[in-house]
């Protein structure tokens, strides 16, 4: 099949609508950019709380109208803040669902009364928004749901039910992080052989019966089912067992990534009208690149545990003498809400110590910075972006994964896929040092250097053109989403 694109006077008009996080918010906004470039007018639907942060960060460009993207806010019910930092998570959760859907149904009822745009024609919803399908049935339009993570990772949520079932969670005894029962193996799980508790989505890490998260995953796993279909950012080759495990009352998964990939080879990045468009909630610091452009390929690590990850200060001290005593160049993004309650404060001993050979700064462009040549390693909280852009740049990572489905990402980098190795949640510096020495010189280094290059090249081949299956993919979830128009 070609290259599919709208000729029809009509355009299709898509709602996107993205979870409040800017690991969620990132891939949307790139299915929103291919879609438009394929000739679907677009409205992009933040929270009040991220389009005011956007503002702030970027200026009012970022989120202003274009002729055929347009931009529209609803509540998630949470109350007023003007923090500069991602909400609580489980909290959020809740919220959007108990309070976002009427804002989004006046959305779509404005829109569709408006006249100066298409009547909406489809729903593209983060899958964690899936209060959204009630929208999308009382319009009777279809409605795909984006998976932002990892398709293991909703695998894994998606056991929930029965551990639950069986007693395995919530777990009885308050000592279950150090009495050994998160080390069970689960020979039951399909597509994940030889699974640990611990290797699941953390949520299951609780005596609470009335957990937010235990519930709320419980309940997303069972409404996601009344989507058109459910969308990846991954790739057939990379989760194939995975993609093929999942229960028979699914409707249909389709794989489209790496989004960032399809981006370029669907020509999107270069859409005037979509340009200039960005979500980045924080200001990148684009001084780090020119630092990297003094370095040798491949000599460089470089430390970033993501958007939400937080830790102590005795953690972040445990990070930096690891980094010191492995000698190795690195680029550290310590954003301004890294340490629980505080703000990051580094030994002055240790900066003393690093001068010359260590960049701290507080955000970056990480698709930027990975896709450096200096770039030679990467210590990662193993969120799925950061996941993604590792393999499709071939570097290799040290995991330290820090909850929801990252612990799920880090058995398969480490284990499956062979591109990483894992640290300890009790982080101590000797394991850092050695860990990170071994990542930039080692054998093992070495060897998932050469892994990471073969998923590199797999992923550009699936992506690239109309044979690859990503692509493929692409154009069957058009036709679906243009369902309506025929």
């Amino acid at each position: 099949m070609g290259s599919l694109s709208i000729t029809q006077t009509q355009k299709p008009h898509a709602v996107c609508i993205p979870y409040p996080a800017q690991g969620h918010i990132n891939p949307m906004l790139k299915l929103a950019k291919i879609l438009h470039a394929k000739g679907f007018h677009i409205t992009f639907i933040n929270t009040e709380y991220n389009h005011n942060r956007l503002r702030r960060t970027r200026g009012d460009e970022a989120v202003a109208d274009k002729p055929s993207f347009r931009f529209e806010t609803i509540t998630d019910g949470m109350p007023p803040c003007d923090a500069d930092s991602t909400q609580d998570i489980a909290t959020l959760c809740v919220s959007t669902e108990k309070y976002s859907l009427g804002p989004f149904k006046k959305v779509l009822a404005r829109l569709n009364e408006s006249g100066d745009v298409p009547p909406v024609s489809c729903v593209v919803s983060d899958a964690a928004m899936f209060f959204t399908l009630d929208a999308g049935e009382e319009l009777g339009v279809p409605e795909v749901l984006l998976w932002t993570a990892s398709a293991c990772g909703l695998l894994g949520y998606v056991q929930y039910h029965k551990l639950v079932q069986l007693g395995l969670a919530p777990f009885k005894d308050e000592n279950f992080l150090t009495n050994g029962d998160l080390d069970q193996v689960l020979d039951w799980v399909p597509g994940m052989k030889n699974i640990r508790l611990r290797d699941l989505p953390s949520f299951i890490r609780t005596t609470n019966p009335d957990e937010l998260m235990l519930n709320y995953i419980q309940r997303l796993s069972y409404q996601i089912k009344r989507a058109s279909a459910i969308l990846f950012n991954s790739f057939d080759e990379l989760e194939q067992d995975v993609l093929q495990s999942f229960p028979s009352d699914f409707p249909p998964l389709y794989t489209v990534g790496p989004l960032h990939l399809l981006l370029d080879s669907t020509n999107a990045t270069n859409n005037e009208e979509t340009k200039s468009i960005s979500t980045s909630l924080w200001l990148e610091d684009p001084h780090c690149l020119e630092w990297l452009d003094s370095y040798a390929p491949n000599s460089v690590v470089y430390v970033n545990f993501g958007s939400i990850t937080v830790m102590t200060n005795e953690q972040l001290i445990e990070f930096a003498w690891g980094l010191a005593h492995s000698e190795q160049p690195f680029l550290w993004i310590t954003r301004p809400d890294l340490v629980i309650g505080d703000e990051a404060v580094l030994p002055p001993e240790f900066l003393e110590m690093t001068k010359g050979r260590g960049l701290i700064t507080s955000w970056c462009n990480q698709e930027r910075v990975l896709n450096h040549p200096a770039i030679g390693g990467f210590l990662t909280h193993c969120g799925w972006n950061s996941n993604l852009e590792t393999l499709i740049n071939g570097v290799p990572v040290v995991c330290w994964p820090f909850f929801a489905e990252q612990q799920t990402n880090s058995w398969y980098c480490c284990g499956k896929w062979g591109v990483g190795m894992e640290i300890d949640t009790n982080v101590k510096r000797s394991e850092v040092e050695k860990q990170v020495r071994e990542l930039m010189e080692g054998e093992k280094g070495k060897d998932m250097k050469r892994n990471t290059m073969e998923w590199r090249r797999l992923a550009h081949e699936v992506t690239n053109g109309p044979d690859g299956t990503s692509y493929k993919n692409l154009n069957k979830v058009i036709e679906l989403l243009m369902g309506s128009q025929k």
